[in-house]
């Protein structure tokens, strides 16, 4: 299926049908009823973080990272920047590299993947400061407002090349499982999980084949998640918590070093950890249903799937403005 979708975006192919006109009805009566329990509206949604992290390091240098997408992006749901996925991203990468890292998100909240071409122009507005890596988060959205899977991994597939072209690694965290939040019920749970798992391997392959990289966020890195959804889950019980982001900042932070080649990379694969090399369909359907898997291109048509040790991010971080770093350069 997973392979049909990204088919269909390439060759322009419409949506895949997933339930019959009575099943439809069904499942709107879930989205009413989720709608009604998720407090949405009301998660705060923090500043985007953009400045200097790491300036401890000196300022000679500095690591350019970008973020894009959409709430998860942008960290909606907590009160300080330092703690939004951005900010986290940023000061790990610069503990890791021992240099400045200079931020810029421009991830906006409720954005689906057909704002990507927006957002990555804004990215690469100024060709004197290109990011060395960018990060996507994209794809609740698609699946909440019922984009055709074919429209958005075209999108994707799109923003990744023109960042791939602009010179910038890119690493895609896939369509997290929406079968994982709380006031969704069955028959909508099972629905949430199977259309954004299917969505999720289908952002893998098109995303492999442009030449970048994919971390599954998978259930958000399920079974923290679904043991203990109080903490990660924030009031809303719909965007992760404090704790929720730094737990998948912490998947992330390693394929995004890797990227940069900060990170020790080989082919040989940690079975014990259950690494493989497989056809890439096969390697997007196995990463979408085990957060926190990495899949990233080999061989054509193969592709590496690994299981990174997570790193932990430092202590949070507030950003140095850029004109603030300015004044003292």
């Amino acid at each position: 299926m997973a392979r049909r979708i990204a088919a269909g975006a390439a060759f322009g192919g419409g949506g895949i049908g997933l339930i019959g006109a009575a099943g439809m009805g069904v499942l709107l009566a879930e989205v009413q009823l989720a709608k009604r329990r998720v407090g949405i509206p009301d998660a705060p949604v923090p500043a985007n973080g953009n400045g200097w992290y790491g300036l401890a390091y000196g300022e000679a240098d500095a690591l350019r990272l970008g973020v894009i997408g959409d709430s998860l992006a942008a960290g909606q749901g907590v009160r300080r920047v330092g703690q939004t996925p951005g900010a986290l991203l940023a000061s790990g990468l610069a503990a890791v590299a021992e240099r400045p890292v200079d931020l810029v998100n421009v991830a906006l909240p409720g954005a689906r993947s057909n704002d990507l071409d927006r957002q990555v122009t804004l990215m690469l507005s100024d060709p004197s400061r290109l990011p060395d890596v960018c990060v996507v988060m994209i794809g609740a959205n698609d699946v909440t407002h019922r984009m055709a899977p074919t429209h958005s991994v075209r999108y994707l597939k799109d923003a990744v090349r023109r960042l791939r072209t602009a010179g910038s690694e890119v690493v895609v965290a896939t369509c997290p499982d929406l079968g994982t939040v709380e006031p969704v019920y069955q028959p909508l749970r099972w629905l949430a999980r199977r259309t954004s798992r299917q969505l999720a391997a289908a952002q893998t392959i098109v995303t492999v084949e442009q030449g970048g990289r994919t971390v599954s966020l998978g259930d958000l890195l399920g079974p923290e998640f679904e043991a203990h959804p109080s903490e990660m889950f924030g009031p809303d019980h719909y965007h992760p918590s404090v704790d929720g982001y730094a737990t998948a900042s912490m998947a992330v932070l390693p394929t995004v070093c890797a990227a940069l080649g900060l990170w020790p990379e080989t082919d040989r694969l940690d079975v014990l950890r259950d690494e493989d090399m497989l056809p890439v369909a096969k390697a997007a359907s196995e990463a979408a249903a085990r957060g926190g898997t990495e899949v990233t291109g080999a061989r054509a048509p193969w592709a590496l799937l690994k299981h990174r040790r997570r790193r932990h991010v430092v202590t949070q971080q507030e950003p140095v403005p850029r004109e603030a770093h300015q004044d003292t350069t």
